[in-house]
């Protein structure tokens, strides 16, 4: 596997963290190259202070972990923590108007989220544990039909996280339009080179520094 590192995206969504964990965790992000940090929304703008300069962007969730936010709060939420260094947005959908199958609401929900955040990209969380296969092809399509950047797996707090059969299909209902994201218990490199295989091109995990280490363990065994 090539390195992993730029496809990660480096999580901590913990409700009891700390400021000084949040510092770590960029440092690690920056040290390692990650693509992001995905964090809380109350340490954006310390985050988007630490990153400054880098490469590494400042990720943060909106209507996570349930999605049960009225649309205008998750608007409001969006453009705020872009307005204070967010550059990526994970939000998540009303998942019960999809289960319903109210596709233009779901459309309508994704894509208000989406100006609102301009010019940060937006991955869209479907929590497939709670889908069937064609609920997922479905979301994925409303998802690039609403001009999000990315379709995701899970939050990680749902019964279950990301599957690699729900990355196969996600990525191939995405065909390259979208990016797909897997996140939820991918914990160690066998397990982030298994969802890189499915189709996913971008990795959402807690345990970043280990993959990496792992890999770079790898590396050196040629």
């Amino acid at each position: 596997m090539e390195n992993p590192a730029p496809l990660i995206d480096h999580t901590l969504l913990r409700p009891d963290l700390l400021e000084t964990q949040i510092e770590i965790l960029c440092e690690e992000a920056v040290e390692y190259g990650f693509a992001s940090v995905c964090l809380p929304p109350v340490f954006v703008p310390r985050a988007a202070t630490l990153l400054y300069g880098s490469e590494v962007k400042t990720c943060t969730v909106v209507g996570f972990p349930c999605g049960y936010n009225a649309l205008q709060q998750k608007i409001t939420e969006a453009a705020e923590l872009v307005a204070q260094g967010a550059e990526e947005i994970d939000m998540v959908i009303h998942l019960g108007r999809l289960l319903e199958g109210n596709w233009q609401a779901v459309r309508e929900e994704i894509g208000q989220v989406v100006l609102a955040a301009r010019p940060a990209l937006v991955k869209v969380i479907i929590e497939c544990c709670y889908l069937s296969a064609g609920q997922m092809r479905q979301a994925t399509e409303l998802v690039q039909q609403a001009g999000a950047a990315f379709v995701k797996t899970s939050t990680g707090f749902g019964p279950s996280g990301a599957k690699v059969e729900d990355v196969q299909i996600l990525a191939k209902t995405a065909a390259g339009r979208i990016g797909v994201k897997a996140a939820g218990g991918i914990r160690d490199l066998d397990h982030c080179a298994a969802m890189v295989a499915a189709g996913a091109t971008r990795i959402g995990t807690s345990s970043g520094v280990a993959i990496l280490k792992q890999w770079r363990q790898l590396l050196a065994q040629g």
